[in-house]
């Protein structure tokens, strides 16, 4: 194998600067208006014994790198050269530095000019209307780059902003020339960027982060979180109607106390068909298909006055969020979460899938809850075991429901 391949050559040189533009060097140098250059880069050179050994490919090599330097091509890096002498081949030029001495000249060598000039014009832009904007330019240029076409739009939304803090209106209400609903909704993290460095800190909610927080930590009027239930006495529908989505404030405004007879029994499921197929029951209603939801129930000031009974799969994810509700609901009863239903059912276990399974420790649970979850945890009853919630037999739901009446709602 030849040695030429351990000596730079002109793609080793151009990689090298790559490097720095991948790394966004050369666009930040261009947003304070500071200069890296001139810039050495790395050059490997033969040694003596090499030249001695393999006179021809270091000539080759040496006219390679000349070929494709400025002094031949007009621009790209510089070479340093050095009179090299050999008791052989006599005295030769080699180089022994590699150079890089302008912005122009880096730019050229990348074929990276026009990409260049369209970040300067996001620079200058940026510069005259929201300055503050300048230090994430200079943090996160390509990713301004890639953003270059619709920069404009991003200022227009920041810009909003600023002349309208926290404006407690939905996206939609936005009025925003050239900006649409969809434009801001898919752009959240990335504007979340920008209006942290442009807003002041009154205008951001820093209790809320990420996309999903995204209306809330800039004041705008977020989608009202829905639950859905379904009354299970005839006598409590309201106006006729039992399946109801709505909002959790306008639920925990409800005061049931009112209707006659009042609610004196919640189910909680999570699954939407248990739900639908939940039996009737005196005074009582199932709130299900409840998701991120579930952790707004303990905001619904009457729920902690009335019996409530959570209805999920056996499994150890079941008993994690058993223990979630109980953090905002704490007098939560399990229903079908116990070692009798387990063992009834046992032609229908099924396996946990491996990302659900919870192996920590949970606090919130009862002596019997506790020892069936660790149970699970601990494969003591077969590896991964579930027992899916609708997969218990309807017929033993029923008789489990037709006990409850002995057991008293919590204290009003």
């Amino acid at each position: 194998m030849s040695p030429k391949t351990a000596w730079t050559d002109p793609e080793d040189l151009r990689r090298q600067l790559e490097k720095r533009w991948r790394r966004g060097e050369l666009l930040a140098a261009r947003v304070h208006r500071e200069s890296p250059f001139p810039l050495r880069l790395r050059l490997r050179t033969p040694t003596g014994g090499e030249v001695a050994e393999h006179f021809e490919a270091v000539r080759d090599w040496v006219r390679n790198l000349r070929e494709h330097s400025r002094e031949v091509r007009g621009h790209g890096y510089r070479l340093d050269w050095q009179p090299v002498r050999n008791r052989v081949h006599g005295t030769n030029r080699l180089p022994t530095a590699a150079w890089v001495a302008d912005a122009d000249d880096a730019l050229a060598l990348l074929g990276r000019k026009q990409d260049a000039r369209r970040f300067d014009a996001l620079v200058e832009t940026t510069r005259a209307r929201q300055p503050a904007l300048l230090e994430w330019l200079a943090r996160r240029p390509l990713t301004a780059l890639e953003h270059a076409e619709e920069w404009p739009r991003l200022l227009a939304v920041v810009d909003y902003l600023q002349a309208h803090p926290r404006p407690g209106l939905y996206l939609r209400q936005l009025d925003i020339p050239g900006v649409d609903t969809k434009f801001i909704g898919n752009r959240r993290r990335l504007l979340a960027e920008l209006l942290d460095l442009a807003l002041p800190e009154s205008a951001v909610d820093t209790r809320h982060t990420g996309a999903r927080g995204f209306e809330a930590r800039y004041g705008l009027r977020q989608r009202p979180l829905r639950l859905r239930f379904r009354v299970l006495d005839p006598a409590l529908a309201i106006r006729g109607l039992t399946d109801l989505a709505v909002p959790v404030a306008e639920l925990a405004a409800l005061d049931p106390d009112q209707a006659e007879p009042p609610v004196r029994t919640v189910f909680i499921t999570e699954n939407e068909i248990n739900g639908l197929a939940f039996p009737d029951h005196p005074a009582g209603l199932v709130i299900f298909g409840l998701g991120y939801a579930l952790d707004q129930l303990g905001a619904i000031p009457w729920l902690h006055r009335v019996a409530v009974h959570y209805w999920g799969d056996i499994d150890t994810h079941g008993f994690a969020i058993l223990e979630r509700l109980r953090s905002h609901l704490p007098h939560t009863r399990s229903l079908l979460m116990d070692r009798e239903t387990l063992d009834a059912h046992q032609a229908l276990w099924v396996s946990e899938a491996a990302e659900q399974r919870f192996t920590g420790e949970l606090h919130r649970l009862t002596g019997a809850e506790q020892a069936l979850f660790r149970d699970l945890r601990d494969n003591a009853l077969g590896a991964n075991l579930r027992l899916e919630q609708e997969r218990i037999g309807f017929g033993w739901l029923e008789r489990y429901l037709c006990e409850l009446p002995s057991m008293a709602a919590p204290r009003r």
